[in-house]
């Protein structure tokens, strides 16, 4: 495959069809999509909870309020707006970010569209507390299908990358951003905004390690052929290492 077409995540190839192999290939293309899924309808459980969204569904919501489009639709629109960013950092987007972009929002609008609001709180602190957890599911199950960062991921890695600065900096920086112009545009800041922001990093690498696919290693000295029973053993992740990977932009406080 030509440099063209591909780029290094953690120092691995990637393109749109990079992953598209192997034996595992079933497995993580359905982690892949039911954690988009899954991501998109806890984000909706954020919005009918009413108590405060993730820091981009603030930025969404807002957005919605100002356009009159639905918060998924304008999901989609921001997800391939920052998908354009990717062009002058060198970012190159695999199978997952692309279905990033538009899986999460669509099912955020059919959640939405089966969800009613929710009143009071009795309702609304169950509803927030279950679209947490589901969402730190969703993180888990996508990233670790390993078909590249999702837009918003790849842009903090991407900015790490050429400024030289911290994921930590670089993704305080955006969200922080990304909150305050969603909330003056009439994005919905709260308690479970700070609440989001506490937990979603040990869910995320919780369930990153939970759902992690299984990777064959190749014996040092077999040339590249696989030891017997490697293809069995799952790959350890740690989100302390390779800051390119979009684990560690999801997982890093």
């Amino acid at each position: 495959m030509s440099q063209s077409t591909t780029t290094t995540l953690g120092g691995s190839p990637l393109s749109i069809a990079s992953g598209l192999h192997g034996r595992h290939l079933t497995r993580r293309l359905v982690q892949l999509y039911v954690g988009l899924t899954l991501y998109g309808v806890s984000s909706a459980l954020l919005v009918r909870s009413g108590l405060g969204l993730e820091p981009w569904g603030v930025l969404h919501q807002g957005l919605a309020e100002k356009t009159g489009l639905t918060i998924g639709v304008v999901s989609i629109i921001v997800g391939a707006a920052v998908l354009l960013l990717w062009i002058p950092i060198r970012q190159k987007p695999g199978l997952g970010t692309v279905s990033n972009v538009f899986v999460i929002g669509v099912a955020m609008d059919g959640t939405l569209a089966l969800v009613p609001d929710v009143h009071g709180l009795a309702g609304q602190v169950p509803l927030l507390a279950i679209g947490i957890v589901l969402n730190g599911v969703a993180t888990g199950l996508y990233i670790a299908a390993r078909f590249g960062p999702g837009p918003r991921d790849g842009l903090m890695t991407g900015l790490h990358r050429l400024t030289g600065r911290s994921i930590r900096l670089v993704r305080t920086a955006i969200e922080v951003a990304v909150v305050a112009t969603g909330f003056a545009l009439g994005g919905s800041v709260g308690v479970g905004t700070v609440l989001y922001a506490l937990a979603i990093g040990p869910l995320a690498q919780y369930f990153l390690r939970w759902f992690a696919v299984p990777e064959a290693s190749p014996r040092p000295d077999s040339g590249g052929s696989e030891t017997p029973g490697a293809a069995t053993r799952p790959t350890s992740v740690d989100p302390q290492v390779a800051p390119e990977t979009p684990g560690q932009a999801i997982l890093r406080p």
